[in-house]
């Protein structure tokens, strides 16, 4: 008997055939086909024993739980539910502990993690072994709660947690991020004495880290006697997951000196730290280690290593790695894209992903994709885009929320900022790229409203923004000048701590600037502890399109003392402020010291700023010579701001040469048609300025109609010209026939000047009444008491609004008015001869033209105060100019002008 049980618990001495009989524990079968099970190795002889099962009779335990050791030594998951349906037809064996211990491990050997927990809650008095398995199995393969679960109910049963249960509990609380869970386990760690185990000690600093504690993995890691590779590498990977990339390298360092050698696992560790440090002599360093120990074959330790090189642009270097690799998988081949994408190489990269497709073994991942997708972005290849959009819809890729993402900065920068709206309404799953993505998108396509609203719903949805979300949101106050919104949204970022990140400071700037008021945004670049060349250049650019080119000379001035070098976008913004508040001698000196000085080569922004300056300074044949001068050939947009300073000036004849160039050129939109159109309105050659609007429309431009915003308790309410549409249209309609009864109490005169149309005058008043900022000031008015302010956004031109202020009255609006423009360059200019005194508020009305068509703006003060204005000889303002770009001389800010279509500012507000 003994022999017969040395033959059952270990492996025979000698050969045994498969079909040879062995029984030795009085379990006999029928007929002599029982299998020597220890021999079973491969798939085909269980399945020929399970196949046999049913011909047998009186099968002993022994016999099932040897069938289903082979089936969990050999992963038969197929197999082993075969013998689990066997056990439960006929219903023997199937509670015996030992069978269900055996189908438990077979169901969790093969990740079938909930079919090994039914079978599992069926045994009464689980081992902590099985437990232990158990356990292992939810961290590994998730649910990672039902892990810890599992511990709770452990303690609960009275079997005590041994050191091979933490370890797999404590990754289950670092998948979750459970960190008061994973406190209260190391509470029972320290308790029961396994504090100093090494493996639990590596789960803690595994946990820690993850869970943003990297001070307490550090602690752990201190006050360990005995550390292997492993809990060095857990530490590494902490460091480096926060960011701390001189600390990582300097641990790997460390655990050479300690007799400790860095493996693979490590080397991967690191390597992520060396290229986000840009330490590229370290990852040269760690490459020649890998070379010396072998282990550049490994193809997890090769991708690191081309990861690395393409972070710190090393381009070269990854193409040879790469070129030697032996086997390359997906990853490998998403990498090397990725790489050519970091380096700018995006021709490259999709010529690689070309070739990635041609291999049948390999398929593209949602990395490779979203690389790729970036390409397309980048070279703004919408058609080869749709093309990866459709071969993801077909993978089912497209799910991936990463790929999704992707997609949407794809068709967003191209242009295409419909299309990126529908496929995010029609995605499944959103997350907070998602939402910033679209956000961003509609701002830079001009469709703030949307970005807005998106943002208004990715609240409602639960999802939290977070600081790239807060980055996009905030220049779509400012497109709008929605700054009782941007203000709700400072708030926020105050609450969530963001208010101490620089690019967040930019943007509040830049979103203050933009809401006229340059008070906030000065308080905001104040505050801002670290600044960069943004922070200064935001600034200088907010103190410009106020109209204060003096506050933007002290600024730069205040640049130059510390630490942060201008660049060339420092001097557009300079130059920029200097044009708006008439600052000819200022602007031409730091032209010429910004090469001079500075080292910057002038480009063609610099240079239609010049063209600007001088031209609204009236310096027409200067500004000509300029351009002759030119070290490039001028693009349209240089022509397009001489052209604006001829509209200023009323110079038809050199606005006509200068259309003909721009005619060659090809325009780039409707704006230089306009201009032409508007000089020769105001001419009264109404017959040229059709022809203009009749080649307008043949070269396919089509003019966009004017819409003016006016933010309402944070509602945007939107108007066009003459626009029936809103519910308060009547209340709206009736307010402006007042103002112009009042108007016309006082004399008032409408400025016809400004209707680009030989209509009759009655005809003309009625559509200066009915303007789009008309509409949104009454508006305003009907809705906000008199001591809120009215800020006004429209997305063209600001028509001169003289007549819509001259006869208000402290009766009629107390309000400050803020009124933005998208479009246009305007120099300043006295209308009146005298301030217009009022009932009780003495009203100042400045003009300010733009290229296309007037925009005024007034300073509302006591009717008592005697002002600077009252002072001046109006009948030499425009010859004699340099007083009316001061600020001191009045409290009003004037509209100034930015290229493209960035945004322009009038301000009327009460002193």
């Amino acid at each position: 008997m003994l022999f017969s049980k040395r033959l059952i618990l270990h492996r025979p001495l000698f050969s045994i055939h498969p079909r040879l009989i062995i029984h030795f524990l009085g379990e006999r079968k029928p007929n002599s086909d029982v299998f020597a099970l220890e021999s079973f190795t491969d798939e085909s002889r269980i399945r020929e024993s399970i196949n046999s099962l049913d011909s047998l009779t009186n099968v002993g335990i022994d016999y099932y739980t040897r069938l289903l050791e082979a089936c969990i030594q050999s992963k038969s998951l197929s197999e082993g539910k075969r013998i689990h349906q066997h056990l439960l037809r006929n219903n023997t064996h199937i509670n015996n502990p030992i069978v269900l211990e055996k189908l438990t491990f077979l169901y969790i050997k093969c990740s079938e993690t909930e079919h090994a927990r039914l079978v599992f809650d069926t045994i009464p008095n689980p081992n902590a072994i099985l437990r232990n398995s158990m356990i292992r199995a939810y961290a590994w393969n998730g649910p990672f709660y039902k892990a810890i679960d599992l511990y709770y109910q452990m303690l609960e049963s009275g079997v005590g947690p041994t050191k091979f249960t933490f370890p797999f509990v404590l990754k289950a609380c670092s998948r979750l991020q459970a960190l008061e869970d994973g406190k209260e386990i190391h509470d029972h760690i320290t308790r029961i004495g396994l504090d100093s185990d090494v493996f639990v000690c590596t789960a803690l600093i595994d946990l820690y880290a993850k869970c943003g504690c990297l001070h307490e993995a550090q602690r752990v890691f201190d006050t360990m006697s005995q550390k292997d590779v492993v809990a060095w590498n857990a530490m590494i990977a902490g460091s480096s997951l926060h960011g701390l990339y001189e600390d990582t390298i300097e641990l790997v360092i460390k655990m050479q000196k300690v007799g400790t050698s860095p493996n693979s696992s490590t080397i991967v560790a690191v390597l992520p730290a060396v290229a986000q440090a840009k330490a590229l002599s370290q990852g040269k360093g760690i490459h020649s280690y890998c070379v010396r120990r072998g282990i550049d074959k490994d193809l997890v330790v090769g991708t690191a290593l081309l990861d690395m090189y393409a972070k710190c642009k090393c381009l070269a270097s990854v193409q040879t790695i790469f070129n030697f690799m032996g086997d390359k998988n997906e990853v490998t081949w998403s990498s090397m894209i990725g790489a050519y994408v970091l380096c700018d190489h995006m021709r490259e990269a999709l010529g690689l992903f070309d070739q990635m497709m041609l291999k049948d073994a390999l398929n593209p991942t949602p990395v490779s994709l979203g690389s790729v997708l970036r390409a397309c972005a980048k070279l703004i290849d919408v058609s080869r885009g749709r093309k990866i959009h459709c071969y993801a819809i077909k993978s089912g890729l497209v799910l991936e929320i990463m790929v999704g993402n992707t997609l949407l900065s794809m068709y967003a920068k191209g242009g295409m900022i419909d299309d990126a709206i529908r496929f995010f309404n029609e995605m499944e799953s959103k997350d907070t790229v998602s939402y910033s993505a679209i956000i961003s998108g509609c701002v830079q396509n001009g469709n703030a409203e949307e970005g807005l609203l998106t943002f208004h719903k990715m609240q409602l949805s639960g999802i939290d923004p977070d600081l790239a979300t807060m980055v996009g949101v905030l220049p779509a106050c400012a497109h709008l000048a929605a700054l009782q919104q941007g203000r709700y949204n400072h708030c926020y970022v105050i609450v969530r701590g963001f208010a101490s990140d620089t690019t967040i400071g930019n943007a509040l700037i830049d979103m203050y600037s933009k809401c006229g008021r340059i008070d906030f945004a000065r308080k905001v670049f104040d505050r801002i502890l670290e600044r960069d060349i943004v922070s200064w250049n935001s600034m200088i650019a907010g103190y410009g399109i106020n109209g204060l080119g003096m506050e933007a000379l002290l600024l730069f001035q205040d640049l130059q003392a510390v630490d942060v070098k201008p660049d060339d976008v420092t001097f557009i913004c300079l130059l920029s402020a200097c044009s708006h508040s008439g600052l000819v001698t200022e602007g031409k000196h730091w032209f010429y010291v910004m090469s001079q000085d500075f080292n910057i080569v002038p480009r063609m922004e610099h240079c239609i700023c010049m063209v600007d300056l001088l031209g609204r300074g009236g310096l027409l044949d200067e500004a000509c010579d300029f351009i002759q001068r030119m070290s490039f050939e001028p693009d349209v947009r240089v022509w397009g701001a001489l052209l604006g300073a001829c509209r200023i000036h009323n110079n038809i004849e050199l606005g006509e040469e200068v259309s003909e160039k721009i005619q060659r050129l090809g325009p780039e939109g409707t704006g230089n048609f306009v201009l032409l159109s508007n000089i020769y309105g105001a001419a009264g050659r109404w017959d040229d300025a059709a022809h203009v609007r009749i080649v307008q429309r043949d070269t396919g431009f089509k003019k966009s109609p004017g819409c003016s915003w006016v933010e309402i308790k944070g509602t945007v309410h939107a108007f066009v010209g003459g626009d029936q549409s809103h519910p308060q249209s009547k209340g709206i309609s009736k307010k402006l026939e007042e103002l112009l009864v009042e108007m016309k109490k006082l004399g008032y005169h409408a400025d016809s000047s400004f209707v680009l149309q030989n209509v009759e005058e009655e005809e003309k008043e009625r559509i200066l009444l009915c303007h789009s900022e008309k509409l949104a000031i009454a508006f305003a008015i009907l809705s906000l008491s008199p001591d809120k302010p009215i800020f006004v956004t429209k997305n063209l031109r600001l028509l001169a609004l003289l007549g819509s202020l001259k006869g208000i009255t402290s009766d009629y609006v107390a309000s400050q008015c803020v009124l933005k423009s998208y479009f246009g360059g305007e120099i300043g200019i006295i209308n009146m001869s005298e301030p217009q005194q009022l009932s009780q508020l003495a009203a100042h009305f400045i003009r300010s033209v733009d290229q296309q068509e007037a925009c005024s703006f007034a300073t509302f003060l006591p009717s008592e105060e005697d002002t600077p204005l009252n002072l001046v000889d109006v009948g030499h303002s425009l010859t004699d100019k340099s007083w009316l770009y001061d600020p001191s001389f009045h409290n009003g800010n004037k509209l100034p002008k930015s290229e493209g279509m960035a945004e322009n500012y009038v301000i009327f507000h009460i002193a």
